[in-house]
């Protein structure tokens, strides 16, 4: 796709989306910085798939704000494997406009990480960056009030990494994809679960996991 043909796409979904999600006018412009940054940092390392520039909007952006109007009693987030910022830096947008509240982001890359620790300085976010692995961030998920994760690993092995640390009262929220019934099936094995699938935006048959209650049978 040409710049021509990927700007106009760009502009067409963005109205697209903000045409679907009431947010205020600092959230559009914090978004707006956002989409720019990204695009600027994705000429130096791969942050989203190449293919989905143009369509950043809908494909990446609109589910963190479907997540953050889901989860608005939220006022703690962790996003652990942040990668781009999606949807944690999406959220620390939601949050930037809500007192109290905050997103940790966990990536272990370093480029990754220092990425989002641009982001969320240059836009004003309360967002604190964890360049560490998953494994050793136990504190920082106990003190969750809700967990995302978005493109990172199966169901079964989310579990098994936010389980000793989540606390009675955390809500967890996955997003996946089109095949998230079988990596259920695979989950429900060895995990006893409460979980309301709700539709996502992002293409036909994804959804975003909500999950109330964790506990491993096996």
């Amino acid at each position: 796709m040409g710049k021509a043909a990927t700007e106009a796409k760009l502009a067409e979904e963005r109205s697209a989306v903000l045409s679907r999600n009431a947010v205020s006018r600092e959230t559009v412009e914090r978004l707006d910085a956002y989409v720019t940054l990204l695009r600027t940092w994705q000429a130096r390392i791969n942050l989203i798939a190449p293919s989905t520039v143009p369509e950043i909007w809908t494909r990446h952006i609109e589910d963190g704000l479907v997540l953050g109007e889901k989860a608005k009693a939220v006022s703690r987030w962790v996003d652990l494997g942040s990668g781009a910022g999606l949807p944690g830096i999406v959220l620390g947008i939601l949050m930037a406009e809500r007192e109290g509240g905050s997103v940790h982001l966990i990536e272990s890359n370093d480029k990754k990480a220092a990425f989002l620790r641009t982001a969320a300085r240059e836009l004003n976010l309360p967002v604190t960056v964890h360049a560490e692995r998953i494994e050793g961030c136990g504190g920082v998920l106990a003190a969750a009030d809700g967990i995302s994760a978005r493109a990172l690993a199966s169901l079964a092995d989310l579990f098994s990494l936010v389980a000793p640390h989540k606390r009675e009262d955390t809500i967890l929220w996955f997003l996946k994809g089109r095949s998230h019934e079988s990596e259920i099936a695979e989950a429900a094995a060895h995990w006893r679960s409460n979980m309301v699938k709700h539709p996502s935006p992002v293409e036909d048959g994804s959804v975003v996991l909500e999950i109330r209650s964790l506990q491993r049978i096996a």
